[in-house]
């Protein structure tokens, strides 16, 4: 069982920069391969950000290309998501969600467990 809770998300400006964190139990995290995933109000959940179990491997939407960032740390259980340049589109609930495999995935079928979600909210 894994354990997530996010943290990091808030009230920010167009073109500000945030850094969401997602900490995760268990000590087996570095085995595990991490997604970010977003919500927006009236909209489906859906994929940004990826990383494998090493960090070697990630993959993001187009939509955030070039702009987020996905890393983790597996000596702090920790994946993170550098959001630079936001626009208000990416006003969203957060969550960082793991599988249960160090392979990277873009799909939410494909993970395991879920965080409670962080809120990022931007304004123009």
């Amino acid at each position: 069982q894994v354990q997530l809770v996010e943290s990091g998300g808030g009230l920010v400006q167009a073109g500000d920069s945030l850094r969401l964190s997602c900490a995760a139990s268990g000590r087996t995290f570095s085995q595990y391969a991490m997604g970010w995933f977003r919500q927006a109000p009236g909209k489906e959940r859906e994929f940004v950000g990826a990383i494998n179990w090493s960090g070697i491997w990630t993959s993001y939407a187009d939509s955030v290309q070039g702009r987020f960032t996905i890393s983790r740390d597996n000596a702090k259980n920790t994946v993170y998501l550098r959001m630079n340049r936001l626009k208000p589109e990416d006003t969203a609930v957060y969550y960082c969600a793991a599988r249960n495999t160090g392979m990277g995935a873009t799909r939410q079928f494909e993970y395991l467990y879920w965080g409670q979600g962080t809120q990022v909210t931007v304004s123009s």
